[in-house]
């Protein structure tokens, strides 16, 4: 089992706690605070009802999590440390120096650091070359961006093998090409929050206001296409050549005040502080996180449908997770019902009653059918040479509530397969807990002529398994039932 060790249990620590553990790795945390234990927990919890969702294939079974209050303890023998204590350059240092006396020389280290550069962290260490910074954006359960940035000192090997850790629980590592202040991303957001402390202190809009400004227009093109992508796009057909000469000359005008900082007094402090109450004070931070992770997970969903930006980052890590995850027609037990869906119910799958949309368990279902056909062999593969199977009819049954973060499992035992027809009863599970069965009738169809057709030898041939394999299941409870009014 792959060890992570955790030092500094805050929020940043809490999140690549949870980054770590739901996806499979044992993770020790170390942190003096008496309360880090209850502070962790309550990020995992969010962690737990928001990540797996992102995911349309199971994550692996959750790892160890463990609480020790000794340093060399944590460290010794983990593949991967993060260092997440507070930006004192000489706390850090006394970090790696109590680190690296008992961790394994090959263990990477990593920095969560916003912004100090990899060399001033590696100055003084015992083992300069095992120290990167690995800078996450929170929460760092959900967003896939990691900064890293390394020196000369770090070899291309541990590098490599840093990227490889980083992507397989994941994200996506940024590699910063030359170490700089602040890194990359940090940069820009100075650079809006200083403008906007100015446009607050003169009055030209609240803290509400430069939040909608973002909110509403500009954070949701970046969200999906970044900066010069948008701004190719800006300049049309033309493109970004057209854009650069008709706004470029904007750059000579005062228009900003990024070289010029207000002075944070008292007075800024508690308008900023008013403002941001009068804002958000209704909100525990409790229910902001939820907030945000619903928001996050729903955008960057959508964004998996269209395969673009994050959306690309979570795609691939599904492909990672894939091998394994569903059987296949020689590995599945066919005297049982076979195993055809394994997934966390997402945040965007639940409905104003706090469970999930009666919509999604068809959407489940037809998964599961699709994932039934494969198994017989009508793969995307078999439907390019132009036949596939049509859905005629669906009936589904609602037995129990199910809510986001929840890990259902659907299980397919086929009442016909023969001919033209397939006939497929799916149940799904909660643990041991029935939620709702799935019944669909289907029909193989000639994508030509878009008429019932037979299908091919392969595929009658592997139904025939089926049916002889599941003939002494016993005719489930509520197949070929209609609706029924209550007595």
């Amino acid at each position: 089992m792959k060890t992570a060790a955790i030092i500094g249990g805050g929020v940043i620590g809490g999140g690549w706690a949870a980054r770590f553990l739901l996806n499979g790795w044992d993770v020790r945390v170390f942190d003096p605070d008496p309360e880090a234990e209850r502070k962790i927990g309550e990020v995992l919890d969010n962690a737990r009802r928001a990540l797996p969702g992102l995911s349309d294939v199971p994550l692996p079974p959750e790892g160890r999590l463990s609480f020790h209050g000794d340093m060399g303890e944590a460290v010794r023998g983990a593949a991967w440390i993060q260092e997440s204590v507070p930006e004192r350059l000489e706390l850090k240092r006394k970090v790696y120096a109590g680190v690296q006396a008992a961790c394994d020389p090959d263990a990477i280290i990593g920095s969560s650091t916003s912004g100090f550069k990899p060399s001033e962290l590696q100055d003084g260490a015992l083992r300069a070359g095992q120290i990167v910074v690995t800078h996450p954006f929170n929460p760092v359960y959900l967003l896939p961006l990691v900064e890293l940035v390394p020196t000369q000192a770090n070899a291309p090997e541990l590098v490599a093998r840093a990227r490889e850790v980083l992507t397989s629980v994941g994200f996506f590592p940024l590699q910063v090409r030359k170490e700089i202040d602040a890194h990359i991303a940090d940069r820009f957001l100075e650079a809006v929050w200083r403008e906007a402390l100015w446009l607050v202190k003169d009055g030209i809009a609240t803290t509400e206001e430069v939040d909608e400004a973002i909110r509403m227009g500009f954070g949701i093109r970046w969200a999906q296409m970044g900066l010069f992508e948008t701004y190719r796009v800006a300049g049309g057909e033309a493109g970004m050549r057209h854009f650069m000469a008709q706004f470029g000359p904007a750059l000579k005008w005062p228009w900003t005040k990024l070289m010029d900082v207000p002075e944070f007094t008292d007075e800024l402090v508690d308008l900023i502080a008013d403002q941001s109450d009068a804002q958000s004070g209704m909100h525990s931070i409790r229910d902001l996180e939820r907030i945000r992770d619903n928001n996050l997970v729903g955008m960057m969903r959508a964004l998996k449908a269209q395969n673009y930006g994050a959306g690309a980052v979570l795609n691939q890590h599904d492909e990672r997770l894939k091998p394994g995850a569903l059987p296949t027609l020689d590995q599945a037990d066919l005297r049982q019902p076979i195993l055809t869906l394994a997934r966390a119910v997402p945040l965007d799958w639940t409905d104003y009653n706090g469970h999930m949309n009666e919509a999604k368990y068809l959407e489940a279902f037809a998964a599961a059918t699709d994932r039934f056909m494969e198994i017989i062999g009508c793969d995307m593969e078999y439907i390019a040479t132009g036949g596939s199977y049509f859905t005629a009819e669906n009936h589904i049954r609602y037995l129990n509530e199910v809510h986001a973060g929840a890990r259902i499992e659907i299980r397919t035992q086929m009442l016909l397969g023969q001919g033209k027809k397939l006939h497929v009863f799916h149940s799904m599970y909660s643990g041991d807990v029935l939620l709702a069965t799935g019944e669909s009738f289907l029909l193989h169809v000639s994508l030509e002529t878009r008429r019932p057709s037979a299908p091919s030898p392969q595929i009658e041939a592997a139904m025939a398994r089926v049916t002889e394999a599941q003939s002494d299941l016993p005719y489930p409870d509520g197949a070929g039932a209609a609706i029924r009014m209550p007595s």
